[in-house]
């Protein structure tokens, strides 16, 4: 049954949302537009602001269900967490899309949203307010991803989530990392 929920997980979070909405209102493969990645920002940006924030609240309801669903199932911590490992992997690496996908910042969220709820609460006002006045997810999310593990700490957070905490956005920096270096140039 573990492995049940973690393939499931993985399928979640395997679901194109980016390139549904770009293939439903006509702007095509969000993987060819753009920064060329499949995720919220790129939506954001390509497809209207909209169609962007809609793709990124699914895209963390995603990490959510997964985590509900394993928590649901009974599994214990160490699933719920793989779970969320394999939302995540899923919407950066799809099976449905030749496993070229988004980044996981909004799958990462919806999973810290259920299992350290409070910190996230706590650091949603100012992330928000980053967003807006800079324009860019990456200061926001840096900033979210860095706080956590102090909030974290300060409300006594098991070790384990708060490991968990700092784990899941290095994977997220990981792919962002490798997925936004410049291209080589091919010359002829």
């Amino acid at each position: 049954m573990p492995w049940l929920v973690v393939i499931i997980s993985y399928i979640l979070g395997s679901i194109p949302t980016a390139y549904l909405f770009g293939r439903v209102t006509a702007a095509g493969d969000i993987r060819k537009i753009g920064d060329e990645n499949a995720g919220a920002a790129n939506a954001y940006r390509e497809m209207g602001s909209r169609t962007g924030v809609l793709v990124g609240i699914i895209d963390a309801a995603k990490g959510t269900l997964v985590i509900i669903i394993a928590q649901a199932a009974n599994m214990p911590q160490v699933v719920v967490m793989f779970a969320g490992v394999a939302a995540v992997v899923g919407h950066n690496w799809p099976v449905f899309l030749g496993f070229r996908g988004g980044r996981g910042v909004s799958t990462t969220i919806g999973i810290l949203f259920v299992l350290v709820t409070l910190p996230m609460l706590i650091l949603t006002l100012p992330t928000l307010l980053i967003l807006i006045f800079r324009r860019n997810v990456t200061p926001s999310m840096a900033f979210l991803f860095i706080f956590l593990p102090l909030v974290d700490w300060w409300l006594n957070v098991p070790p384990v989530l708060m490991a968990y905490g700092v784990a899941l956005p290095a994977l997220v920096g990981i792919t962002t990392f490798f997925r936004t270096r410049p291209k080589a140039i091919h010359q002829p």
